[in-house]
């Protein structure tokens, strides 16, 4: 058996990128490892033993293309149109409010945002199999 552990992303400017992740889901830095070349942070929060690694090149100096390969990441929220108010509140711009509906029932309801890196991020309200 594995352990999940991180998901890692590249990021151009690491303040603009912390300050994002701790404003819209409290991450914080767990670690930040400095080397010559790049620069290794690890974001967490108690809910949860798993990490976002951020990843700054310093040699980089364009933004970088999320690809057609990147889907999004996730965080479930206790309450989905609460974080959507708050989001909207700080400026994240989030996308509308959806409900997913499979066979005439409510499977999730979540909206998307978007980092300052360009990648697609889900906010799921808890329940069902995000529970």
């Amino acid at each position: 058996m594995a352990k999940f552990v991180h998901s890692m992303i590249r990021v151009l400017d690491e303040a603009r990128s912390v300050a994002f992740y701790d404003r819209a889901f409290g991450l914080e830095v767990a670690e930040r490892l400095d080397f010559d070349e790049f620069t290794l942070i690890y974001l967490s929060n108690p809910e949860s033993s798993f990490e976002l690694e951020l990843t700054v090149n310093k040699a980089q100096t364009e933004p970088y293309a999320p690809g057609t390969g990147y889907g999004h990441a996730a965080f479930v929220v206790e309450d989905v149109d609460a974080e959507h108010a708050r989001f909207q509140d700080l400026g994240l711009a989030p996308r509308k409010l959806v409900d997913l509906t499979h066979q005439g029932q409510v499977k999730a309801r979540f909206f998307f945002v978007q980092d300052p890196d360009g990648y697609m991020i889900e906010v799921i309200g808890r329940g069902g199999r995000f529970g």
